[in-house]
């Protein structure tokens, strides 16, 4: 774990490679329950069979809007305690977000005292007043609490920091190490870059890395929290080997692999499920029903309640036959 004290160091020599963000798999006729064998299964299959060396705990993937606190600590033990069993050096990341700062800080000291590495913070989903609230949020946490501190910027939160308002959250809060830029605007994480420039920066948008931008140092080599396990598996570790290439500086031989292997047209062939529901397009979300159901098709537990929780939708079937068709181009499943 690193203290608040050697966040920056530390950040700078241990995120790297894959981050995986892990679903919940909800039981019960309602979902009202969590299928933990299935949850450690999970947490097995992505630092045992897959070896990808960092975990990202209760975020949005895992719906943590539709989690109570008790589960949300529980997912996070639960995930450390099965993944340090395989890697004891997995790196274990856990978002921490909550709807009030007592909430957060709550979920924070429970990170830190289990032994979660580094706790992120979404920017507050309701009642942010700006960068400025955002700031006194992220002050009042590090202020009670001794872990390295991460910002989570995604459009989810309905507010989005520009670069000079999380530069100011780096500034003033020592703990703050890294930021997972999620809004896919790849000209303000360069310019968050220019304005502090000892920022780990993970951006959301693949093409930055393509164009040189980790060589140039201005992004990092740690995805912080994506959903790697769904675009790969032990016999075919298609996404690893395409990570490998871009950490190594080898571009131009990880385009041709993206697109022999077909990563380039997956993305193509799923669409946008993973992140818009078709009754609210303008909205970027985590539809936890959709990885689980990608999960599914790949023979992944995930609960016997498949769909998410309130206040999200169930999956359609047009999503559901359109991830099953898009694994089948991929060669990751039988036609």
């Amino acid at each position: 774990m690193a203290t608040a004290a050697d966040a920056r160091e530390w950040a700078r020599v241990a995120l790297r490679g894959i981050g995986d963000s892990l679903y919940t798999p909800f039981s019960g006729p309602d979902g009202d329950d969590i299928d933990w064998g299935a949850y450690r299964t999970l947490v097995r299959y992505c630092v045992g069979d897959l070896r990808h060396p960092m975990l990202w705990c209760t975020s949005g993937i895992a719906e943590f809007w539709a989690l109570t606190l008790d589960e949300r600590k529980q997912l996070l033990e639960h995930a450390i305690q099965e993944a340090r069993a395989i890697n004891p050096d997995v790196v274990v990341q856990a978002c921490t977000a909550a709807m009030s700062a007592n909430d957060c800080l709550e979920l924070t000291r429970h990170a830190q005292g289990c032994g979660a590495d580094i706790v992120y913070i979404q920017t507050p989903m309701m009642e942010a007043h700006g960068g400025e609230g955002v700031l006194r949020f992220f002050t009042y946490i590090a202020d009670r609490t001794d872990i390295a501190l991460g910002m989570f910027n995604s459009p989810s939160s309905g507010y989005v920091l520009t670069p000079a308002e999380s530069a100011r959250i780096y500034e003033e809060i020592p703990a703050v190490c890294a930021t997972k830029e999620g809004a896919f605007r790849p000209a303000a994480s360069r310019m968050l870059h220019e304005l502090a420039p000892g920022l780990v920066i993970w951006e959301c948008d693949k093409t930055v890395y393509r164009a040189g931008w980790l060589r140039d140092g201005i992004v990092c080599a740690a995805q912080l929290g994506t959903a790697g396990y769904l675009f790969e598996t032990p016999e075919r570790p298609i996404f690893s080997e395409y990570w490998q290439l871009i950490v190594d500086g080898r571009l131009l031989e990880a385009m041709d692999h993206a697109r022999d292997s077909g990563l380039d047209r997956f993305d193509f062939d799923m669409g946008s499920w993973f992140t818009c529901h078709p009754g609210r397009p303008d909205y970027f979300t985590h539809w936890g029903g959709a990885f689980k159901f990608a999960a599914s098709v790949l023979g992944l537990p995930i609960g016997d309640h498949p769909h998410s929780r309130p206040p999200q939708a169930r999956l359609p079937e047009l999503a559901q036959n359109q991830i099953r068709a898009a694994y089948r181009n991929l060669g990751l499943v039988d036609g």
